[in-house]
């Protein structure tokens, strides 16, 4: 019994001399300790689910109420932008939380750099996510080549920065 008591002692935090402290009470504090443990693992797996469900853009709608009770819970939005390029047109997909509203502006600026013109731009709110489409027509230099390519690295990078 002595061992088990010193093997437990040995395994939760040093807390002030335990000399005076009663065995059941030393065995109280242990419990407790490992009851705060399981609550913290408990909320770090939620909050990871809410950000996992966060970061996949394909999720089928099955995942919504999930997704919309993690938003609701204060879980984060993370950024994310997927590019999808059809010939000379793409369409570039963001999704970004209230707090990050820049990113639309910062997206538009650097399809204007790289040389695409603007056809369509929306968006749409639910709970804690904004969800922005953009359709463009790659113009010049763009059009040819790797143009497509290299603005999708760039969306990438820059949404990457923000994380």
């Amino acid at each position: 019994m002595k061992a088990l008591c010193s093997r437990l002692s040995s395994l939760v935090p040093h807390q002030p001399p335990m000399e005076g402290v009663s065995l059941p009470d030393q065995l109280e504090g242990a419990t407790n300790y490992i009851k705060k443990l399981q609550t913290n693992i408990e909320k770090m797996k939620q909050k990871k689910n809410c950000l996992m469900m966060g970061l996949s853009t394909s999720a089928p709608t099955a995942n919504s109420s999930a997704r919309s009770s993690c938003s609701n819970s204060g879980g984060l939005v993370i950024p994310n932008v997927d590019v999808r390029v059809v010939g000379s047109a793409l369409e570039v997909a963001l999704i970004t939380g209230l707090d990050c509203q820049f990113m639309f502006t910062e997206t538009i600026r650097l399809l204007h750099e790289e040389g695409a013109e603007v056809i369509n731009a929306s968006f749409s709110v639910l709970d804690n996510s904004l969800f922005h489409t953009i359709h463009c027509q790659l113009i010049g230099e763009s059009a040819q080549g790797y143009g497509a390519a290299r603005i999708s690295e760039r969306l990438r990078k820059c949404v990457c920065d923000v994380n």
